[in-house]
Formats: C-alpha cells, structure tokens, sequence
C-alpha cells in the first residue's frame, strides 16, 4: 500500500514537475519574443526616423506583435505566448513604480507641501474630471443612443490615467458589476490614450517651444554641449550594479506587497464592505510606497549609493516597454470593431479635457516650470507615467527643471488612491450603488473644489501662456 503511494505521489510530482518546466518555457519564449519585437522596432524606428515624430518603438513593437496575434494578420504567435502576455501588465507596472523612488534622494519635509500643491491640484483636477467627462458622455449620448453600461463612464480614468496595468486589474469587477467587456475595452482605450499622449503630447511640446513657454532654451543648451563636455561618454554600470538595484526594485515589490495583505487583513478585521473593496486592489499602488521605504532604509544606514539612479531608470524603462508592447499585442480586434464608436466618443471627451485642463489651468497653478510640469501630467494622465516622462524628456533633455521631483512626490501622495488605486476600485462601486448621475455630480464638485484650491494656493504667482 505505501509503495502504491508513493509511486501515485512520484507520478504527481512528475506530472507537477512537467507543467512547471513546460509553463518556464513558454514563459522564457514570450519574453524573448518580446525582446525581440522591441529590437525589430527600435530597428524601423531608425530607419524611418518615427522618434522625430514622437512614436515609442515599444507602441510600434506592440502594433508588430498584433499583427501576428493568432487573431492578426499573420497569425504566427501561438495562444501560449500570448495568454502569458497577458498575464505581464501587471507584474511590468508594479515593477514601473517600484523603481520610481530608489534613485532619488528622499526630499525633505520642511517645505515639501508648497512646491507639490499645484501638482497635486492638477493632478486631482485632471482625474476627477475624466470620471466627469465620461459620466457626461455616457449620461447623454452613450447610453440613451447605445444602450451602453453606466460603469463604462469610469473607463476613462481606468485607462487614461491607470493605464494598461490597472485596466487589465480593474476587468473581474466590471465583470461581476455586469460589465464584462470592460476589460478589452479598457486595454483598447489604454492603447488609443498611449498614442494619444506620444502624438497628441510631442505637438504640445513644440507648441511650448516655438511660444516660448519652457523655461530652459533647450537650442542653447544643446550648442554649449560640446564645450562643456557634455556629449562625453558615461561609464556604463557593471553586472554587480544592476544585479544590485534588481534586488533592490525586487525589495520595494515584496514591501509593497506586505503592505498590501496587512492592509487586506485589516479590512477583512473591519468587514462591513471595506474587506470587498480592498480585496480588489492591485499591488502596483503600493510598490511606490515599497521603493520609498527601501529608499529611506538606505539613506538611514548610509548605503544610498548603492541604489543608481541612471540603472534605475532604464529598469523604469524597459518595463514600460515591455508592458506596452505585451498589452497592445494582446488587444482584442474583435471587440474594438463592435465597439469603435463608444470607445471614440470616451477617446476625444477624455483627450479633450486633459488639453483644455493642462494648457488653461496649470499655468494658473503651477509655480517654476509650469509648462515642464503640465506636459509631464499631461503624459501620464492621458498615457502612462512613462509616457510623461518620455514628453518630459522631450521638453527638459538635461533634466534642469523641478518637474520630475514634483511629479515623483505627486505620484506618491496620490498613486495609492488614483490610477489603479482605492478612488479607480471604489468608483464602478459608486456607479453601480448610488447611481451614474450621483456620481457624475460628486466629481464636478471635486473638480470645482480642486481647481479652486490650486488657484487659492498659487496666489499672484500666475504663469500664463503668451
């Protein structure tokens, strides 16, 4: 009897064995397909010149991928590969944050709040009124012509603001409030806003350029490059050194994640619907939180230089990449036919606001920098945070400005609740509970109140456009 025992474990164990070594090689094909497509479009974006025109090579790289989705025009990907992809948006953005904070000393917090509380405003102004322009759009047009479910108000923000990781989370609870193509419909959205941000976001840049409204002169910078040195090659880090920030970005997710099940065990202690709400957050939100703990722990016992912040920002990058090449490969053609008009009317009303928001408020509210600070929102509440950084690079190249300090400290206060956070899991609740006008009332109130704040607290300190 024990030795049919065994034998039946040793056969389990086998079998066990053969699915975790088959799922590891599919896994290590999917991200070496991923490289690979990143490679090919870094390829064609030089040879057709696309950075000039603002295109990330990981956007072309996933436009490449979809075309050879087993749904695409060369269906050669098989269905492995792809279900692993879809698995990776997640895990990519948590990864995104946890970098976030690392290579950056901590600022310190005498006078921290004044130069962040016009950001902060933007910021809330910008997300409030997403759920406020859907809420609008879907009130008026959508639903009474379409028929279409209330919660796809909350789309906007979901995907504008949260991205490809947070609408990919966001899919069960559309599911189980009735909604279940607002999963695919909020990848699609991501995608069209991450095009949107680059495009749409590289002509604001030129447009602050040729008005003047940047703060540095980048022509001149650039002509004084040679005599400073500046073109001068940088060393490049060591495998220790990127070995060592890995294990420190992978420290700030296992914090974040720590922090996530004692928050889930509190509200499984509290019950009363608290449990229900932060069951269904993701970890992305606390990953920032993780890199600003593993940041202070390493400022406290003098090992600070042992996070580099050039590293951390190319693991940053990369997994923005890799995540929009697997999330655009992954979006479903099918739904995105059926469902081109809604998706356009949420695309242009969520575009729409985020322009009119950041070229007539944020010089009304923001201190220095305003235009290096805005186009940053602009990126990430329309794409990404790394689309923001992408347009931030485009109009601060030698990185002068206060811009990326106050948008890191921006995302910090604010990323736990927005953008993937408790306000994006809490809103279809409200949706579905107190009804989509309620809503849609609730979040013009708070645009009314965050917009005046920011012009309260900027004073007679304007920045107005010429």
């Amino acid at each position: 009897m024990s030795s049919e025992l065994i034998a039946r474990g040793s056969a389990v164990l086998g079998a066990g064995g053969a699915v975790l070594l088959e799922r590891g090689a599919w896994l290590l094909l999917a991200l070496g397909l991923l490289a690979l497509l990143l490679l090919l479009a870094g390829w064609v974006a030089r040879r057709l010149s696309l950075m000039v025109w603002g295109i990330p090579e990981a956007l072309l790289a996933g436009v490449l991928g979809l075309l050879l989705a087993p749904a695409g025009v060369l269906p050669w990907l098989p269905q492995p590969v792809m279900d692993i992809w879809a698995e990776l948006p997640q895990v990519l953005l948590t990864l995104v944050f946890a970098c976030l904070m690392l290579g950056k000393p901590l600022p310190t917090l005498a006078g921290l709040w004044r130069p962040v509380s016009g950001q902060v405003s933007l910021a809330l102004v910008l997300a409030f009124g997403q759920y406020l322009v859907g809420g609008l759009v879907v009130l008026w047009i959508l639903e009474p012509r379409l028929g279409v479910s209330p919660v796809m108000a909350c789309l906007i923000e979901v995907a504008f603001e949260g991205g490809h990781g947070s609408a990919a989370a966001m899919g069960p609870s559309y599911a189980a409030l009735g909604f279940p193509g607002g999963q695919a419909l909020g990848l699609t959205l991501a995608s069209a806003g991450l095009v949107a941000s680059t495009l749409v976001g590289g002509l604001v840049v030129l447009l602050g350029r040729q008005r003047g409204w940047l703060s540095i002169d980048n022509a001149a910078s650039l002509s004084a490059l040679p005599r400073t040195g500046g073109l001068e090659p940088k060393p490049r880090p060591g495998a220790s050194v990127w070995l060592v920030n890995l294990a420190l970005s992978g420290c700030a997710v296992l914090v974040g994640l720590a922090l996530l099940a004692l928050l889930r065990l509190g509200g499984a202690l509290v019950g009363g619907g608290v449990d229900t709400v932060v069951e269904d957050l993701p970890v992305f939100p606390f990953a920032i939180l993780g890199s600003l703990l593993v940041r202070l722990l390493l400022e406290r016992t003098g090992q600070a230089g042992r996070a580099s912040a050039p590293v951390q920002t190319r693991l940053s990058t990369l997994s923005a990449d890799l995540l929009i090449t697997a999330a655009t490969a992954g979006l479903d053609l099918a739904l995105l036919r059926a469902d081109w008009l809604p998706l356009s009317v949420l695309i242009g009303a969520g575009l729409v606001w985020n322009l009119a928001v950041v070229l007539l408020l944020a010089p009304r509210i923001l201190p220095r920098d305003w235009f290096e600070r805005a186009v940053i929102e602009f990126g990430q509440a329309t794409g990404v945070a790394a689309s923001g950084l992408v347009l931030l690079h485009m109009a601060d190249p030698f990185d002068r400005s206060s811009a990326l300090q106050a948008f890191s400290i921006k995302q910090l206060m604010l990323q736990p609740f927005l953008a993937g956070g408790v306000i994006t899991v809490v809103a279809p609740l409200a949706v579905a509970g107190w009804g989509l006008a309620t809503w849609t009332g609730l979040c013009l109130a708070m645009v009314l109140v965050f917009a005046t704040t920011g012009m309260v607290l900027a004073g007679a300190r304007p920045h107005l456009p010429a």
